[in-house]
């Protein structure tokens, strides 16, 4: 596998062989920490899609013909291929997007144990035997690969949401295209070179860069493309649906969230303010499924608050490759703009920060976009901090009487994605369960962080209602043939 180098220019991953565009621009994909340029992707264009769109759609016909074993066994390798570089590729995600070194290894194991779990879906059943009228024919239903998939995904996971898209749309029979994001294609790339160091058939999986108003919009657009999964903002995920729907593709979306924790009067208070800190602050906040809102109750509202802001104190804010540093940067200068604005509103709207809200003052990160961690406390649902995703290490403290109300605050927002609270009462734990909006519910454990073999998506505004992981993803990546055959 090439080494990163911080002047490489990174090619496109079409029909088995890196190349270049066919324009001559490129894309910088900036390191958070201090600007510094990680590598040039390409800038494509609609040509260099269609390339890699036709070289998926042929190579899909001979790719479907493989047995789920033949096409498991190849995704085995490239799971061993990743996991051997695994310290290179998690080393680029932090360089590229700022997530720590440890969450990057994380992630990217995470990334090898998803590939591992697919591969052995080649393995299991993909049909029913189903009782025909006439006794003397079979009847059974097989599910069946739709044909070209279109990949588009965010920078904050860079190596396990790609390859929780990818690798069931193959074990499954479908070629794909993949589209990163950016901030994140060097980290993409060393990714899809797995994959073609495992031996994969050409053009059975494509990795194109560019402009999402170009390459993203153009796989929703194309006709060759069958099913598109998209991970990523509200707006840009509506326009995706919004295209992909018009000429009968299938669609996924996983969009944003506005995350809940409840924090009851009998909760443990230690353990809550740990699961706050991780799900809130962890990945600087970078994250669909972060807790952006804590809902306490007011008999444990001030103990909580002063444990959470002693606990806030001792994060180390830094450079993700620091091994000391607890939090990096936003992932970039629009991000941090963003974060920037949102603690603004929060100001004006008459909340009171009671800690963070501004940047580290250390000269060695003055050139990165870095934030410090920040509380609001007194926030109401009706302000902007308490309603719309913000995407960085900003907590919103909102104080409430009753878990009823918790769950009516919890719930009065656009998003349904991940939800939890934290209680030792059962019946306050069977209520949140049946009443919250959410697609991800959690007893005693943080908002973030997905099981893979576990289905995951949100209601609401955050998903179009379909489900990505575990063995959801056989029902998303295959259509179902029913059969009849008379003796």
């Amino acid at each position: 596998m090439t080494t990163l180098s911080p002047i490489k220019t990174f090619l496109n991953y079409i029909n088995g062989s890196w190349r270049a565009g066919s324009s001559d621009e490129t894309l910088a994909s900036i390191n958070p920490a201090n600007r510094e340029v990680v590598g040039y992707v390409q800038s494509s264009t609609r040509e260099d899609l269609n390339e890699a769109v036709e070289a998926a759609k042929q190579a899909q016909k001979e790719w479907r013909k493989l047995s789920g074993t033949e096409r498991g066994n190849l995704l085995f390798k490239a799971a061993d291929i990743l996991e051997k570089n695994l310290d290179e590729v998690a080393e680029s995600m932090t360089r590229e997007m700022g997530k720590t070194l440890p969450e990057a290894k994380g992630e990217t194991a995470r990334g090898v144990a998803i590939l591992r779990y697919y591969a052995g879906e080649g393995m299991r059943k993909m049909g029913d035997l189903i009782p025909a009228s006439d006794g003397t024919a079979l009847q059974f239903s097989k599910r069946v690969p739709l044909g070209v998939v279109g990949a588009i995904t965010p920078w904050n996971f860079p190596v396990a949401i790609p390859i929780w898209k990818v690798a069931p749309a193959l074990i499954y029979g479908n070629a794909v295209v993949l589209k990163p994001a950016t901030e994140a294609a060097v980290t993409a790339a060393k990714v899809i070179e797995c994959f073609n160091q495992a031996g994969f058939s050409k053009g059975v999986i494509n990795l194109i860069t560019g402009k999402g108003s170009v390459i993203g919009q153009g796989l929703a657009e194309h006709q060759d493309v069958a099913v598109i999964t998209f991970t990523g903002s509200n707006s840009v995920g509506k326009q995706i649906g919004q295209t992909a729907a018009a000429r009968g593709a299938k669609y996924q979306l996983e969009m944003g969230g506005k995350n809940p924790i409840i924090i009851a009067n009998d909760a443990d208070l230690d353990q809550a303010v740990a699961a706050v800190l991780s799900g809130g602050l962890k990945s600087t906040g970078q994250k669909c499924t972060c807790s952006s809102r804590v809902i306490v109750q007011s008999g444990v509202y001030e103990e909580f608050k002063e444990k959470l802001i002693a606990a806030v104190k001792t994060i180390k804010v830094g450079n993700g490759l620091d091994a000391d540093t607890w939090m990096g940067p936003c992932a970039s200068e629009d991000q941090y703009n963003t974060v920037k604005y949102y603690i603004q509103k929060g100001i004006e709207e008459g909340s009171q920060i009671l800690i963070g809200g501004d940047s580290p003052e250390s000269e060695e990160l003055k050139q990165g976009f870095y934030v410090n961690p920040t509380v609001f406390d007194n926030v109401t649902t009706n302000m902007i901090i308490a309603q719309e995703e913000i995407f960085g290490p900003v907590l919103a403290l909102m104080k409430v009487e009753s878990i009823e109300e918790a769950i009516d605050v919890a719930n009065d927002v656009e998003f349904g994605l991940s939800a939890s609270i934290f209680t030792k009462d059962i019946s306050k734990m069977l209520t949140f369960i049946d009443d919250i909006d959410a697609g991800l519910v959690r007893v005693n454990y943080e908002t973030a962080g997905v099981e893979l073999q576990a289905p995951f998506g949100g209601m609401k505004a955050s998903s179009s209602h379909s489900r990505e992981q575990g063995e959801a993803a056989k029902e998303f990546f295959t259509t179902t043939k029913t059969v009849f055959i008379k003796g």
